[in-house]
C-alpha cells in the first residue's frame, strides 16, 4: 500500500448445487454449502499460504520493487502457478505477463518559475529558493497563468476554491512548515485541482536554504515513472515548494503584507489581480523500462453469463531494499523489505483462489479472472494500466475483490472497506453470517482521514464504474519495514480470510444479477471520463 488513502439471506443450496441454474433455483429451500464447494474451499490452507508467502517475500526477491528483475521473477512464479492450475492466459501476446511501460527521467535543472505583476517580477531556478514538491509532469511547454492566493488548507474539502474561478491558474499557497511533513494531506487537494483545471501549484513554506538544496539534489536524481498515463496519478500538475522569503519579496513590493500571509490559521482564497506565473518545470527521458502484471482467467459455466467477469486482485511489488528510492529503511543488519505482508500476503491469497476456484466442477456461472499487479507502491501504475488494457472489456467486469495485507493483526476481524458503496457489502455481510466456522468479522472502514480507499489498486477499478470490496487488515509497527517478515504472518487465519473471499466470489460469480453501485457513491467515485 501506497504513503502518502473502510441482510441476512442465507446462501440457497440449489444456487451452489446447480451453478449455471435457473434464476428460480435462488428461491429454493436453504441448506448449507455442497461437498464439492466446500472441497474447493478447503484446498485453501495454512500450509499453502505459509508457503507461497516464503517464496513471494524471500529475500532473493529483494523486496520486489517496480521495475527489478526479482518482481519479473516473483510475476514468472505466478504465471507458472497459474498454468498449472489449468488457467487460460489473459497477457500479451498469449502469455500470462502484461507488461506496462515506465521511463527514467531526470529534472532539467534550467527549470524555472517567475511571479510578476504591479511592475515588480522575481525569478529562481531550481536551487536555493525553489524545488519539486512532487514528481514533475513530463511536458515542453511552458505554463503561465493568473494567480490564485490560498492561504492554508480550505476548511470546506468538498468545495476547497469555494466561488473563486481557478480554471487556467496557478495557485500559490502558502502554509506553515508544519505541514511540510503531512504532504500526504495535500494530495486529495491537488487532484481536485487537477479536475477543476489549474495548471500549477506553488506551495510557499518557511524553508531554510539547506533543505531546498537536498529536495533539489534529491529530484536531480533519475526518477521512474509510468509512461502509461501519466496524468492519471494522484499529483497530475507541476507541484514547486518556494521558500516564504523569496515569493514575499515580490508581493510586498505590490502592497502585500508578509505578516498577513504568514497567518495561515486565516483561511482565505482570492485572486491576485494583475499577478502572473510563469512555470518552466521539466523532466527529460534516460531510459525506456517495463514491469509485469500476471493475468489468469478461468472461463465460467453459464453460456450466457460466462462473457461477465468477477476479479480477484493483489499487488506483488513492494519496496525493495535500503538505498532504493521507495523509502526501505534498514533495521539492524537487515537492508531486505521483504513485505510479507504488503503484499506477499494477498498476492498469496489471489494464487490460492486461483486454484480453489480451478478445482470447483461446475465452475462458476460467470467467468474469473485473476490479476497480481505490479507498481501498486509507486500510485498504482500496474492496475492503473491494466485498467486502460484489461484483459476483457471492464463494463464486462462486474467486481473487483481486491486484498492488500491480509496476514497480520487481528485474528477474527477484517476490514472490508467500501461495503457501503456497493451491494457488494450486503453480499460480503450476508456470506460472513452464512460461514460462522470461518470466526471472520467484517468490519467497514475505521481510519477514514487516511484515505484508504484511494491507496490500493481496486480504487482504479473503481474511478471506472467497477465496484469493489477491499480486504485489508490495517497497518502495523512492521509496515515498510525489514520486519515485515514470513514468520510474522498469522497463515491461519490468512486461509480463513481468503476462503470467506472465495465464497463472497462465488456468489457474486453465480448471482442472476451484477453488483449495484449506490447511485451517490456512484456519483462521488466513478469518473466521467468520456
Amino acid at each position: 500500500m501506497p504513503t502518502p488513502a473502510r441482510l441476512r439471506i442465507l446462501l440457497s443450496a440449489s444456487l451452489l448445487w446447480l451453478a449455471g441454474g435457473p434464476l428460480a433455483a435462488q428461491s429454493s429451500p436453504r441448506g448449507p454449502a455442497p461437498a464439492a464447494v466446500r472441497r474447493a474451499a478447503l484446498t485453501i490452507t495454512d500450509s499453502d499460504v505459509r508457503r507461497r508467502i516464503a517464496v513471494i517475500a524471500d529475500d532473493s526477491m529483494r523486496g520486489r520493487p517496480t521495475p527489478s528483475r526479482e518482481l519479473d521473477r516473483t510475476a514468472a512464479y505466478i504465471a507458472e502457478e497459474f498454468r498449472r492450475f489449468g488457467l487460460r492466459p489473459g497477457g500479451d501476446s498469449g502469455t500470462f505477463i502484461q507488461r506496462y511501460p515506465i521511463l527514467r527521467v531526470q529534472l532539467d535543472t534550467a527549470s524555472f518559475v517567475t511571479i510578476a505583476g504591479h511592475g515588480v517580477e522575481g525569478r529562481w531556478t531550481m536551487g536555493q529558493d525553489l524545488a519539486p514538491g512532487a514528481p514533475l509532469p513530463i511536458a515542453a511547454d511552458v505554463i503561465s497563468g493568473p494567480v490564485v492566493l490560498l492561504k492554508g488548507m480550505p476548511s470546506d474539502t468538498a468545495r476547497p476554491f469555494g466561488r473563486v474561478p481557478v480554471r487556467g491558474v496557478v495557485v500559490v499557497q502558502t502554509l506553515p512548515r508544519s505541514m511540510l511533513m503531512r504532504g500526504s494531506q495535500l494530495v486529495p487537494l491537488l487532484a481536485k485541482a487537477a479536475a477543476a483545471g489549474v495548471r500549477g501549484w506553488i506551495v510557499v513554506l518557511p524553508l531554510p536554504r539547506s533543505f531546498v538544496a537536498f529536495q533539489v539534489r534529491t529530484m536531480l536524481a533519475p526518477q521512474l515513472v509510468f509512461a502509461g498515463r501519466d496524468e492519471e496519478g494522484p499529483v497530475r500538475i507541476p507541484v514547486l515548494l518556494m521558500r516564504d522569503s523569496s515569493a514575499f519579496d515580490v508581493l510586498r513590493a505590490a502592497g502585500e503584507d508578509p505578516v498577513a500571509l504568514r497567518d495561515t490559521a486565516t483561511r482565505d482564497i482570492r485572486a491576485l489581480g494583475g499577478f502572473r506565473v510563469t512555470l518552466s518545470a521539466r523532466r527529460r527521458v534516460i531510459e525506456e523500462l517495463s514491469a509485469p502484471n500476471v493475468i489468469g482467467v478461468l472461463e465460467g459455466s453459464d453460456p450466457r453469463l460466462r462473457d461477465e467477469f468477477v476479479l480477484f486482485s493483489a499487488h506483488m511489488d513492494h519496496i525493495g531494499v535500503t538505498r532504493g528510492d521507495l523509502g526501505c529503511i534498514a533495521a539492524g543488519a537487515d537492508s531486505i523489505c521483504n513485505g510479507a505482508d504488503d503484499n506477499a500476503s494477498g498476492t498469496s491469497g489471489v494464487v490460492e483462489l486461483a486454484e480453489a476456484f480451478a478445482t470447483l466442477t461446475p465452475r462458476p456461472r460467470r467467468s474469473l479472472i485473476f490479476l497480481a499487479v505490479s507498481g501498486e507502491e509507486r500510485d498504482l501504475w500496474g492496475s492503473g494500466w491494466y485498467t486502460e488494457h484489461p484483459a476483457v472489456p471492464l463494463a464486462q467486469t462486474v467486481a473487483d475483490l481486491n486484498m492488500d495485507m491480509i496476514g497480520r493483526n487481528w485474528r477474527d476481524t477484517i476490514a472490508v472497506i467500501g461495503k457501503e458503496h456497493s451491494s457488494l457489502g450486503e453480499v460480503a455481510d450476508r456470506v460472513a453470517q452464512d460461514h460462522p466456522e470461518l470466526n471472520v468479522r467484517l468490519i467497514g472502514d475505521i481510519w477514514p482521514t487516511e484515505d484508504f480507499y484511494r491507496r490500493s489498486d481496486h480504487f482504479n477499478f473503481a474511478r471506472r464504474g467497477v465496484p469493489i470490496l477491499f480486504f485489508f487488515n490495517g497497518v502495523h509497527p512492521d509496515y515498510h519495514r525489514p520486519t515485515d517478515s514470513p514468520d510474522r504472518i498469522d497463515a491461519e487465519k490468512e486461509a480463513r480470510i481468503v476462503r470467506m473471499v472465495f465464497y463472497i466470489g462465488l456468489e457474486v460469480a453465480n448471482a442472476a444479477q451484477r453488483p449495484a453501485w449506490n447511485p451517490e457513491s456512484r456519483r462521488q467515485i466513478v469518473r466521467n471520463r468520456h
